[in-house]
């Protein structure tokens, strides 16, 4: 009897993983596992555990409190919290009005100005960081929260991802819109805006991970704490005249990250599910 399992060929076809697939899966979750594991381990027990693997090794949370109290957390914790939140709502607003005109207004250089927004994706955003720097103190706003976000407010990852949802929208729904009265921004907000929460999701996820993590600008561009977010304030830990306590960097690192890793784990389903309705690959 003929088998009727389905070929390599059909699967690949399919897009249905193959134990290579699987196999490089793990070794990815792997290299990724270890580092965090490693970090736990030592953030968790004593300093002169953090070179060497016990069972019986006993755990402490004093790691933890030095940490906490060798840098003003609280501080940097709101100033991150804040951050990232102003950065996300001036580039949903932005990108959302710029999106929508180009999805759905006919107007002279369109198409150049979609262009030179698709241009700014092949811009790495370190090769700014003395012209960004130059405009800053220009302004007067070295050394402040928005002098780290108003470089980020226009994100052209978020208007090319919400043009081409919009584009998707039928011209039918605006009109409409129109009869019963609606103008540009009420159609804007109670068509467009609610068929593209999965995209609004997805971007999100984007933008806070990249600027809860970001080092180099915020670093270059503060000067104290009052303005520093969590990433920056990390180095107190690296200096040089108190030495490198690999228990209590840990430990510090976990307090930055753990907000990240938090929301991933009970997030995880409608994180893969925006990313998947969203398109990115």
């Amino acid at each position: 009897m003929k088998s009727t399992a389905p070929s390599r060929a059909q699967r690949l076809a399919y897009n249905e993983p193959t134990w290579l697939d699987a196999l490089a899966a793990w070794l990815l979750a792997l290299l990724w596992i270890l580092p965090l594991a490693y970090a736990v381990w030592t953030a968790f027990h004593p300093s002169e555990y953090s070179t060497r693997f016990e069972l019986s090794a006993p755990l402490t949370l004093e790691n933890f409190s030095r940490a906490w109290q060798a840098a003003p957390f609280a501080r940097y914790f709101l100033n991150t919290t804040a951050l990232v939140l102003m950065i996300l709502a001036a580039q949903l607003v932005l990108s959302t009005l710029a999106a929508y005109a180009f999805a759905r207004y006919e107007f002279r250089g369109r198409n150049v100005a979609f262009a030179l927004v698709l241009v700014q994706l092949m811009v790495m955003p370190d090769i700014l960081v003395v012209e960004n720097y130059k405009t800053m103190a220009r302004l007067g706003l070295v050394d402040t929260l928005l002098a780290i976000g108003l470089p980020y407010f226009a994100s052209a990852f978020a208007i090319f991802l919400l043009r081409q949802t919009f584009l998707g929208v039928p011209k039918e729904l605006d009109e409409a819109a129109r009869v019963e009265g609606a103008g540009p921004l009420q159609i804007l907000w109670r068509v467009y805006v609610p068929l593209a929460r999965p995209v609004y999701t997805a971007f999100a996820l984007v933008s806070v991970s990249f600027h809860w993590n970001n080092f180099l600008w915020p670093l270059i561009v503060t000067n104290s704490v009052n303005a520093r977010p969590l990433t920056v304030g990390l180095q107190v830990f690296s200096s040089v005249d108190q030495g490198v306590d690999w228990s209590i960097i840990t430990a510090a690192t976990l307090m930055t990250s753990a907000p990240l890793l938090v929301a991933f784990l009970l997030f995880q389903r409608q994180f893969v599910q925006s990313f998947m309705r969203a398109g990115i690959k």
